[in-house]
């Protein structure tokens, strides 16, 4: 299957430096519900820095906001990386550091470390993220795939951490998610002794969902992509807030219990309180059941 790419800009103006975002068009030119940001920096194997995570968290809120969207696909530029972290290059002694007006890193101005406020976002946001791999998915870069809802590997995908090896470490979604995915023993194989995985053995550990051939991948992408498309999205939307609510604990339950509000005001029930309300007048809500 394919589709036709149109760039996206940002919504504030300008251009993304770090990302390409883009959203698909069918054979007549309407759009076509898909979404796609690839992390383009392929001199560091699309290893992020702070703009990187900005741009990404921009370009899932535009996503979002778009009501032709349905799945959002992250990806990486080319075919040797889907991701591999932090950018060590740019990793100072509190965090990643900011750029200047030049684009080089301010060594004068407080590191940042946002990538957990982007897994949440992924995790939050209400329609599908694919997390289309191709080549490296190491350290932050593994952990980006975890937290995407789904995750279809190229047969040169190669997954681990590095962590340990680089004075890092990931102790919320990173270890959390990895363990409840392949269990505690693996997990802990996988940050204690930092080896990579082929994308066969990923799958078979069950952190991939499928694996074809690198030719193949953005084509099956865009198959489970218009598979899903073809579904109920609140459906999907409740699914995932569903799957999320367990790990996420008090503030999964709250998405969850959101998404479930949005639903209920459609219904006849919901708008009666809401129109007398409006009205000044006492709700009747006596035909309304009594569900058991």
């Amino acid at each position: 299957m394919s589709v036709t790419w149109t760039s996206a800009p940002p919504a504030a103006g300008g251009e993304f430096t770090d990302i390409r975002y883009e959203k698909s068009s069918g054979e007549s030119g309407s759009p076509s519900g898909i979404a796609k940001i690839t992390i383009a920096r392929p001199e560091v194997r699309n290893a992020f820095r702070p703009r990187t995570i900005i741009e990404i968290s921009q370009a899932l809120e535009d996503a979002r906001e778009d009501t032709e969207i349905g799945v959002i696909v992250l990806t990486g530029e080319g075919t040797d990386a889907f991701c591999s972290g932090g950018d060590q290059r740019v990793r100072g002694d509190s965090g990643y550091l900011n750029d200047d007006e030049a684009g080089e890193p301010d060594r004068t101005r407080p590191g940042r470390f946002h990538v957990t406020d982007l897994h949440i976002q992924i995790r939050r946001l209400p329609k599908p993220v694919v997390a289309m791999v191709a080549g490296y998915a190491i350290g932050g870069g593994h952990v980006l795939h975890l937290v995407c809802d789904l995750t279809i590997a190229a047969d040169n995908a190669r997954f681990g951490q590095v962590g340990p090896k680089v004075g890092s470490f990931d102790g919320g979604f990173g270890a959390g998610l990895l363990a409840n995915l392949v269990g505690p023993k693996k997990a802990k194989e996988i940050w204690f002794l930092c080896r990579q995985y082929s994308a066969e053995e990923a799958r078979e550990m069950g952190m991939v969902n499928t694996v074809v051939p690198l030719e193949r991948l953005e084509a099956e992408t865009i198959g489970w992509c218009k598979e899903m498309l073809a579904l109920s999205p609140f459906s999907l939307r409740l699914l995932k807030a569903s799957f999320n609510a367990a790990e996420d604990g008090l503030s999964g339950i709250q998405q969850l219990a959101h998404d479930a509000n949005l639903l209920f005001y459609g219904s006849e029930e919901a708008q009666e309180g809401r129109d007398a309300y409006r009205e000044k007048r006492t709700p009747d809500f006596s035909r309304f059941p009594k569900r058991a």
